[in-house]
């Protein structure tokens, strides 16, 4: 494969840390590579030297001729006057960029409800972002770098940028270095990953997946010293192998050596233990929200939603932004009064919400970090098992010794979101709200935060573009489609598939199901396929009755019963496996009759 741009010997050091040491790197016509490393190691850095944006202090950077490199960094250069139109498309005629594909995919997949003739200036932040990452993609470009693009793009969005990079080139054409925290892009987009660590770029073959099973083993033979990193890491290659399989089938992926390293790894999760130390702090009773609509300034968010949440459930909730994801959330939290209906909370509730804001660090700000923990309370208890210290937490949330005489304010934001969720955590809610908890945290801290979870007997409610968080977390997932609540047995595929159906073929608000005939049907055979499609849309809810009820059945069941609870839980298996091969009908059917 042909060369276009290398690194040779850089180096680069600032006053108080050296970034890079003596670090060789190359990119081949076709390479796909997925930058990780933690917060301030020097990722960002290493795109910014190898697009020729930044100088290192010794070495060079070389490339080959003709090649055209374009960049998304994290700085918003964005003129203020300048329209979306004219920001993306440039001086181009109508004509001409009407008539690209790409183009029109682009706007399409990025810009959905932002004014094209808008000035930038009356954008928010993440409109722009938007707006800076589509008119980069609009134009051609041999090397594409990309410095966090997810951010602020939802599961959608996600999903339409990890399926454009992958059709951008031909095979073995254009190269893409990518940095993201989003692990579930960096494994479709990325054919190899470099880590950014201690000075130097270490190369992996494969996505995220295939770089956890090398790292495992390179930790495994490492010092005694890398004990505790190399046993989170394994168990999330236990998660990768178990939870997720569909993600391990990439050739590189060499699946009998994860199998030998994680056979004595149990399962991320004891669900059961979970749901019986939860019951034993709520009681039957969490949150219970009964035919509840909500609207603003005349407009329907929700319509007639009816949620019974269990004791130590953990539910992953998806929807477009607009949606209701929020309001949702706020009439859990009882910071949203319903409109209709009832918000019943149990007497045992305690809630906390981990949300996007950072504002009650505000008061604390002067004061140290170990100060700050040391006034919560004297120990931790992980999932009724071992006690820690809150020293020991902020060993496992990434916090050094040197961090704890830190004051608050001085923290970076990975820094300030992990003590933000520690003091949550000391806090000891019993139903936690995760609120687009994955900003400013990198592939690391994310592990370390899930595993902290994993232990958590709590309910568990989470809103999350990041797709890879949203399925490690949580069990189940639901989608708000057209101001409505429906579960997905099927997780975040089915939803990419529901949301990117022609509203004729969702759900309706009614309840009911709408589509046009297809022209290649006889009338027998369409009334035959809607027969069975209302069928099976009666089945379902049945289906989805019988899971609450389930639930509702662990919550009632003595804890101390254990045949009784496998028996539950192997009753609620069989139930969702039901509704995933009825959800599968579902989708079938309706492609079938909308041809």
């Amino acid at each position: 494969m042909a060369h276009l741009l290398g690194a040779e010997g850089i180096s680069l050091s600032y006053p108080t840390k050296d970034v890079f040491d003596d670090v060789t790197v190359g990119l081949d016509e076709g390479d796909r590579i997925g930058v990780v490393g933690r917060n301030g190691d020097g990722k960002s850095t290493l795109l910014r030297i190898l697009a020729g944006r930044q100088q290192p202090d010794a070495g060079r950077v070389t490339v080959r001729g003709g090649t055209r490199i374009g960049m998304l960094d994290q700085a918003d250069t964005l003129p203020e006057d300048e329209t979306v139109h004219h920001a993306v498309v440039g001086d181009r005629a109508e004509h001409e960029w009407a008539g690209d594909a790409k183009v029109r995919d682009v706007i399409r997949g990025l810009l959905g409800g932002i004014p094209f003739e808008a000035r930038l200036g009356e954008l928010s932040g993440g409109q722009r972002r938007r707006v800076a990452l589509a008119a980069l993609l609009s134009r051609d470009w041999d090397v594409v770098f990309l410095d966090e693009p997810t951010n602020h793009l939802d599961v959608e969005g996600v999903a339409w940028l990890a399926e454009h990079l992958k059709q951008r080139w031909s095979k073995n054409q254009g190269g893409l270095v990518v940095v993201t925290h989003d692990r579930w892009f960096l494994d479709e987009v990325s054919t190899d990953t470099w880590e950014v660590h201690d000075g130097i770029v270490e190369p992996f073959e494969g996505g995220y997946a295939a770089y956890v099973l090398q790292r495992v083993e390179r930790d495994r033979m490492a010092a005694a010293s890398e004990s505790k990193r190399q046993n989170l890491m394994r168990k999330e290659l236990a998660w990768l192998r178990r939870g997720a399989p569909a993600r391990t089938s990439k050739p590189k992926f060499r699946i009998d050596a994860a199998n030998q390293l994680i056979a004595d790894v149990p399962p991320v999760r004891d669900r059961v233990s979970l749901e019986r130390l939860a019951t034993s702090r709520l009681g039957k009773d969490v949150v219970d929200l009964e035919d509840v609509s909500v609207a603003f300034d005349g407009r329907e968010v929700l319509h007639d939603v009816t949620w019974r949440i269990a004791p130590g459930e953990r539910t992953g909730i998806l929807g477009v932004n607009g949606a209701g994801k929020s309001t949702l959330l706020g009439l859990v939290a009882g910071t949203v009064a319903p409109g209709t209906g009832r918000v019943k909370r149990g007497k045992t509730v305690k809630l906390a919400v981990l949300d996007q804001r950072l504002a009650e660090l505000d008061e604390i700000a002067d004061d140290r970090v170990a100060d700050v923990v040391g006034r919560q309370r004297a120990s931790y208890r992980v999932g009724g098992g071992a006690e820690l210290t809150p020293g020991q937490l902020l060993e496992r949330l990434g916090f050094s010794n040197a961090q704890l005489s830190t004051p608050v304010k001085d923290l970076s934001g990975g820094q300030k979101r992990r003590l933000q969720l520690l003091l949550i955590l000391l806090d000891e809610p019993n139903v936690l709200i995760l609120d687009e908890p994955t900003n400013d945290l990198d592939t690391d801290m994310l592990a370390a935060m899930e595993d902290l979870l994993d232990s958590w007997p709590g309910t568990l409610l989470v809103v999350s573009h990041d797709r890879y968080l949203l399925e490690r977390v949580t069990d189940q997932q639901y989608a708000i489609l057209g101001g409505r609540m429906r579960h997905l047995p099927g997780g975040v595929d089915e939803y990419l598939k529901l949301s990117a159906a022609p509203p004729a073929g969702r759900v309706a608000a009614e309840g009911g199901v709408s589509r046009p005939p297809a022209a290649t049907l006889s009338g027998a055979e369409r009334r035959t396929l809607e027969k069975e499609l209302a069928s099976v849309d009666r089945r379902m809810g049945k289906v989805a009755d019988a899971i609450t009820a389930q639930h509702a059945a662990f919550a009632a069941a003595d804890p101390s019963d254990y045949a009784g609870l496998q028996r539950l839980q192997q009753e609620l298996a069989a139930f969702d496996a039901e509704a995933a091969q009825l959800e599968d009908r579902w989708l079938e059917l309706s492609e079938l009759l909308e041809g």
